[in-house]
């Protein structure tokens, strides 16, 4: 396989290069020690996102460096995995940066999951606004008390109930969910069925934060910081 970079790839990753040292290099220290300086630790309810973020994003989407990492033309740049790597290694040098070009995680795996799978109604209501950087999002996954990283030691669970999802249970862990623009998350569950094997029985379901049973019981910190504003959340269903 021939790893060398396109010309569009090339292209594409200098503007980028460029943006980050022009817009973002200048002003990052800054940025971090101010909200540094807020001191609201883990209290997340307290957490806002500096106005230079969204004025940032706006001045990137204006300049076509947005969406990097989608390969659907129509809503993003359309590049392959291979040369959006080249712009993501130059994002990579930045805490800032990957937001600025709406390239961050979890909310590019969690918009592919969208853009691949789900449902007209789900891309309008989920999909559109994340697109647009107008809201966050974030991936349920790890609990506190099984190697979740192998998901049939999931204990989380998702019932199907009528014409509800009941979810239980307990994740952590779960970086962005401190994020005030956070409004959906995919949640990662075990679908607990007898005469299914241990390797199918498992879904993820779609669910909007604000829905009743969705309890943020605190953020963790990594080694004494709360990565404010997006943090990494405990969350009971």
């Amino acid at each position: 396989m021939d790893f060398q970079p396109s010309e569009r790839a090339s292209s594409t990753a200098k503007r980028v290069r460029a943006f980050i040292d022009e817009h973002i290099a200048p002003i990052e220290a800054q940025h971090w020690k101010e909200i540094h300086e807020a001191r609201h630790g883990g209290d997340w309810t307290k957490w806002q996102i500096p106005p230079r973020v969204e004025a940032l994003k706006a001045r990137a989407r204006a300049e076509g460096l947005w969406n990097l990492f989608m390969p659907d033309p129509e809503l993003g740049a359309g590049l392959s995995v291979l040369d959006y790597a080249f712009s993501a290694e130059q994002t990579g040098r930045s805490m800032m940066a990957p937001e600025i070009f709406n390239c961050n995680a979890p909310d590019t795996g969690n918009m592919e999951v969208l853009w691949k799978y789900g449902s007209a109604e789900q891309k309008a209501q989920w999909l559109t606004p994340l697109l647009a950087g107008e809201i966050r999002s974030v991936f349920f996954m790890t609990e506190p008390d099984v190697a979740s990283s192998d998901a049939t030691n999931m204990a989380a669970t998702a019932v199907v109930e009528g014409h509800e999802i009941v979810l239980n249970g307990k994740k952590w862990w779960s970086s962005g969910v401190g994020d005030p623009r956070c409004k959906i998350g995919i949640f990662m569950a075990a679908t607990p069925n007898p005469d299914a094997g241990r390797h199918s029985q498992h879904s993820m379901v779609l669910v909007p934060m604000d829905t009743p049973g969705v309890e943020i019981q605190r953020m963790l910190p990594v080694f004494g910081e709360y990565d404010e504003p997006h943090g990494h959340g405990e969350v009971h269903f």
